[in-house]
């Protein structure tokens, strides 16, 4: 019998086997990426991208759907999810946290010699008069952190999808603004980091899913949230001041292609009910055209493919011409990315469809 993780996720049941927690992540924009078996590093590299001064930039690999290079060869394709983790038993499952838009807190308590105050959380003063007695791990330096700014520590925010590790850590699970490129640290990096034993994944790093097991041990969704909440106000500001996020994320506001608005107004039948709704989540998905990654356009296209399949089911909009106007405006955000983007329009809408959405009408 299949071991399953019921509740992670709004509505759904999600298959702990390794492809079916792929798919379902891919499913919700998410790309995903293999990890080796019984390890939580990526699956290797082939023997030719193993080659000294291989660069995964232009790799042939990635566009025939191999994964090697890691998180750079994730995807949402149900095709190419199927062939991996369906060919090799054992893979882990891993997500691509910048294109999925998400920032992941990783706290850590493993057991290791405490520095100085001064380094606990960097930037930060500690007085001598504050009592550290017990501060062992990250747990403890997070709700310092937390502590300083009045808010609850995130390891205790039941409000988000939190992940126990198998080490005894945590992960905590959050959304991010579009256009918001969060940058990676570690906890012990003497440069950028948020506090001791505390390290963050975003852009340019990946995040073990859940139900992933390792010889370690499982990683498992811990009583709370089941789905990523949005970043804390606190807590960006704090990531803010310890170097994070680059300056130059915010984007531009852009509106709908034309040929995609006008799409959508025939379509909805001018500027009804169902027009509104579609055109103001395609704004979102064009939005993302202005930042190359961290704009959480994964997720803003799969939402706009969700709500046209909703649509479409209740008879409000056509499939095709549905189908049309997200291909547009997936491609003025991400051009070249057809494959990519046909895979979350289908599986959105597929989603979708299970919940016709007929505008005007409640339920």
């Amino acid at each position: 019998m299949t071991a399953e993780l019921r509740g992670w996720g709004s509505d759904s049941t999600i298959p702990v086997r390794a492809r079916g927690t792929a798919r379902w992540c891919a499913a919700r924009g998410w790309p995903v990426l293999p990890l080796a078996p019984g390890r939580k590093t990526p699956a290797g590299n082939c023997a030719a991208c193993r080659e000294p001064g291989h660069d995964h930039r232009g790799c042939g690999c990635i566009a025939a759907g191999r994964w090697c290079h890691g998180f750079h060869a994730a995807t949402v394709d149900p095709e190419v999810i199927d062939r991996w983790w369906g060919g090799t038993p054992g893979l882990g499952v891993g997500i691509a946290c910048g294109p999925a838009g998400l920032l992941v807190v990783d706290v850590d308590a493993h057991e290791a010699v405490v520095p100085d105050r001064d380094r606990l959380l960097p930037g930060i003063a500690i007085p001598g008069q504050v009592d550290l007695t017990g501060l062992a791990n990250g747990f403890h330096t997070l709700a310092v952190l937390a502590a300083l700014n009045g808010a609850t520590s995130p390891a205790q925010d039941a409000g988000t999808l939190r992940v126990r590790t198998p080490s005894g850590g945590l992960h905590v699970w959050y959304r991010v603004g579009a256009g918001e490129r969060w940058q990676c640290s570690t906890g012990s990096s003497a440069g950028r980091a948020l506090a001791w034993q505390v390290d963050v994944r975003a852009h340019g790093g990946y995040i073990v899913a859940p139900g992933t097991r390792t010889r370690a041990g499982a990683y498992r969704a811990v009583d709370g949230g089941r789905e990523p909440a949005p970043l804390p106000g606190w807590l960006a500001a704090e990531l803010r001041r310890t170097g994070h996020l680059t300056p130059d994320q915010t984007p531009v506001r852009s509106a709908v292609p034309p040929r995609a608005r006008a799409a959508v107004l025939a379509a909805g039948g001018g500027r009804g009910t169902a027009t509104r709704m579609l055109t103001g989540l395609l704004a979102e998905v064009v939005a993302c055209g202005a930042v190359a990654e961290g704009a959480g356009f994964s997720e803003r296209l799969n939402r706009a493919a969700y709500t046209a399949g909703g649509l479409v089911a209740a008879g409000a909009l056509g499939q095709g011409e549905a189908e049309r106007v997200l291909g547009e405006a997936a491609e003025h955000a991400r051009p070249g990315q057809q494959r990519r983007c046909q895979a979350i329009i289908r599986g959105g809408m597929q989603a979708g469809a299970r919940r016709p959405l007929a505008p005007g009408r409640s339920g």
